[in-house]
């Protein structure tokens, strides 16, 4: 969490910091040549470091190497912002014979600079995956069917940057009758996290794949295989009828909003009907290589592979068929009623 007014006074407060490599007084300094008119120094209104100092060359553009490299200011904390009053860095800049006066910098019409410290931010995945790492090297627990739920949610961590491995487990407690883990974590080579280890507290849940819309998905609307994707949920009470294979999804219709997300259930989706009730639909009855074509009305709605009653429309009798695509209902030649109903 940025605590805003806690960095600006730590941005604000040292405009020409006394560090060991602070250049001398301006007085004892070879003069600097006044910029000439045609290569005014121009302010950077934003800037993004990996470090803890932010330099004048980092906020002031068109510096020699030399003066560039002077540290000016504290940056922000890792992965915290804040900002400049441009008139503190003329100030600085002034003291440390940068510039003359104001007007030796173009501002750019800002009033100040935003500053950001980039940083990793360590995510609830990354966590589970370091307790998981430790519990299969040091319990023999393979925890790829389980889920870590954190107390608390997953805890606020940032690190330096330029780090990529992964957290790394300086203890863990298990118990393997409640499932509870408790214990502290570490990136290697951060000094963020060896001042003040991750800590972390949680249960070990049963988990399932489930399928989940990527994407919101509207009453009446087909889903395809880039709609949906399959993840390992906790298990529920209600876990019995949850969709777990993407083929129970894709192709099916939904029958209401389905947010992305969310775990499908087999009455979240039906198959596409490509029959309605009352749709005038063509009858077909093969056998012994004749087939026999009639008009019908279907007296309900049915998917592909659905049987449905349909009515002949010249005899007004009702049959029993299957829909083997839009408007088309095929009559089984099995059944003499059905057959004689059809002739």
């Amino acid at each position: 969490m940025i605590r805003s007014a806690f960095i600006v006074a730590a941005l604000t407060a040292f405009p020409a910091m006394a560090l060991a490599q602070a250049p001398a007084p301006v007085e004892e300094r070879a003069p600097t040549a006044a910029p000439a008119a045609a290569a005014k120094l121009k302010l950077k209104a934003d800037l993004t470091l990996s470090r803890d100092i932010v330099g004048f060359g980092d906020i002031i553009a068109g510096l020699s190497p030399q003066d560039a490299a002077l540290p000016a200011f504290r940056a922000p904390a890792l992965g915290d912002t804040g900002t400049i009053q441009v008139a503190r860095i003329v100030d600085a800049a002034v003291k440390h014979g940068l510039l003359r006066d104001a007007q030796d910098l173009d501002s750019q019409g800002v009033a100040q600079v935003v500053v950001t410290r980039a940083a990793r931010r360590i995510t609830g995945l990354d966590v589970e995956a370091a307790v998981k790492s430790a519990l299969l090297e040091r319990f023999g627990f393979d925890g790829r069917a389980f889920a870590l739920l954190l107390d608390g949610g997953a805890p606020s961590v940032v690190v330096e940057p330029e780090l990529t491995g992964d957290l790394a487990a300086l203890d863990l407690n298990y118990d393997a009758r409640t499932r509870r883990v408790t214990g502290r974590l570490t990136m290697p080579g951060s000094a963020a996290t060896r001042l003040k280890p991750v800590r972390v507290s949680g249960q070990l849940v049963e988990t399932a794949e489930v399928v989940v819309p990527l994407r919101t998905i509207a009453r009446g609307e087909t889903l395809k295989p880039t709609d949906v994707t399959v993840e390992r949920r906790p298990r529920d009470a209600q876990f019995n009828d949850v969709l777990g294979e993407m083929k129970a999804a894709v192709g099916k219709v939904a029958k209401r909003t389905l947010m992305a997300g969310s775990v499908l259930r087999s009455g979240d989706v039906q198959r596409e009907e490509v029959v309605g009730r009352g749709d005038i639909v063509t009858i077909l009855y093969e056998a012994r290589g004749i087939v026999i074509s009639m008009r019908g009305r279907a007296s309900e709605a049915g998917a592909v592979g659905d049987t449905i009653a349909i009515t002949n429309i010249q005899s007004k009798r009702v049959l029993q068929g299957t829909v083997t695509g839009p408007g088309r209902v095929n009559v089984s030649p099995h059944g003499g009623g059905q057959i004689a109903a059809a002739r």
